[in-house]
């Protein structure tokens, strides 16, 4: 696989990239790395709904066996929970195994520290260390002293109670619709909404191993939108395959993305004085038209490289309390280290309920400038190749000579597939849609 860690965990094509020898690994790195400063460490361990998850899990958590850790098992769940309960039961650390809003063939392993959060480079490059020097100097403990594999009873349950706990109205009158992508949120988002008092239309979750974000959830929410406008509800809520973010539809159908829920979470807290420095943390692909809307409003957005872990560490570095994506990931750190779809939805519901306005007008605050984004397929081996490129940087040098005056080009690469993706952000729609499909094209041919 190369580099084992990417911008979010190990993640690849299950049983081909990411096999059960290197989760097996993992778990024996991990638990050394994280816990061997505990005579008897515990990990908790949690995965969504993929059919490659059991045998991730078993391979991983042998692995956390072999070398004295105790495997605390809490089965399907988002992996928001696992960061959640790492904290909340004194767990030496959290790991998870899910490949986020990726398909179905694809899988992943992340971890987290004993206080919740996603780990920094040099642990992971500790641990990528460990397994590239082989384990030998690994303890290897016998008899008694060997872990064992434990399930966590309540995991499910007290996950729900934190939720609940998030907000100080209840949810009654509300009517939802919900997009549980057949993934890991499937059992505790419904349970969670419908015990606030709401009223709960579900689809997409009956989970069966392939059907994980197949077509749904947060990255395919047109289904969403239909199903709002039939069943005539307030609002729908779509989650990624492990529910760490969201996307919602307000009552006419139409999609508030991340951008237009940080707005309105954002309005809500500085009103209510929770809004540190009256500051929010977006990313690059942070639309324009957020900068705008939180600057009349006497707020300030700080951009950050793409990327949740980016977003949060310019938040513990200057203690900020509100940050996220476009995507959905939002991270609402006076609850969560993490981001997590269903505690953003119950944040961005209660602003709903106060004000007693709908979703619509609460996400007009807003007014998004057009963006474009397409993606160029290319070989993982060259992906990052673009920015040495002389005939690609010479293309995008024009693009953007085109664009300068009202709007800009932004690329990137992905960190998790072989993708260059191009944004275009401006007011000319059909230009923009030309610019971007040819230079992904071009991109394409020499990056192939």
């Amino acid at each position: 696989m190369g580099r084992l860690f990417g911008t979010d965990g190990v993640r690849g094509l299950a049983n081909s990239e990411l096999t059960c020898k290197t989760a097996f690994e993992l778990g024996q790195a991990g638990a050394y790395v994280l816990t061997k400063a505990r005579h008897r460490p515990k990990i908790l361990v949690g995965r969504d709904t993929r059919i490659s998850g059991d045998m991730l899990e078993a391979a991983l958590t042998a692995g956390i066996c072999s070398v004295g850790a105790e495997a605390v098992v809490a089965g399907v769940l988002p992996t928001p929970a696992i960061a959640c309960l790492t904290r909340r039961y004194g767990m030496d650390a959290g790991v998870v195994i899910s490949a986020s809003h990726n398909a179905m063939e694809y899988n992943g392993i992340k971890f987290f520290d004993h206080c919740g959060y996603k780990l920094p480079d040099e642990l992971e490059d500790r641990i990528e260390r460990i397994i590239s020097d082989g384990t030998g100097k690994l303890p290897v403990p016998v008899g008694e002293k060997v872990g064992r594999r434990v399930p966590a009873w309540n995991a499910e349950k007290d996950y729900a109670e934190f939720l609940k706990s998030t907000i100080d109205v209840d949810l009654k009158g509300l009517k939802l619709a919900l997009d549980c992508a057949n993934g890991a949120s499937y059992r505790v988002a419904p349970k969670v909404l419908q015990s606030l008092g709401a009223e709960v239309r579900i689809r997409k979750n009956a989970p069966d191993g392939i059907n994980i974000n197949d077509g749904c959830g947060s990255t395919h929410p047109e289904g969403l939108q239909g199903f709002v406008r039939e069943e005539k509800v307030d609002a729908g809520l779509a989650f990624d395959g492990d529910a760490d973010r969201l996307i919602a539809v307000d009552e006419d159908g139409n999609l508030v993305d991340g951008d237009q829920i940080l707005l309105i979470c954002a309005l809500d807290m500085k009103d209510r004085g929770l809004l540190k420095q009256n500051t929010v943390v977006g990313t690059v692909m942070s639309n324009l038209g957020l900068k705008i809307a939180l600057k009349k409003a006497g707020c300030t957005l700080e951009q950050t490289r793409v990327g949740d872990r980016y977003v949060l560490e310019r938040m513990l570095e200057r203690n900020y309390s509100l940050g996220g994506e476009q995507s959905g990931h939002i991270i609402f750190r006076n609850h969560s280290t993490t981001g997590d779809g269903i505690l953003t939805a119950l944040q961005m519901l209660s602003v709903v309920k106060r004000s007693g306005k709908p979703l619509s007008a609460l996400a007009a605050g807003m007014t998004k400038l057009p963006q474009v984004l397409v993606n160029a397929r290319v070989s993982e081996a060259k992906k990052h190749c673009y920015a040495e490129d002389a005939v690609i940087q010479e293309e995008i040098r024009k693009i953007e000579s085109r664009f300068r005056e009202e709007g800009r080009v932004l690329i990137r690469t992905s960190g998790t597939e072989p993708l260059v993706r191009i944004m275009i952000e401006g007011t000319d729609q059909q230009l923009m849609e030309k610019e971007a499909v040819r230079l992904a094209g071009l991109i394409e041919q020499r990056l192939a």
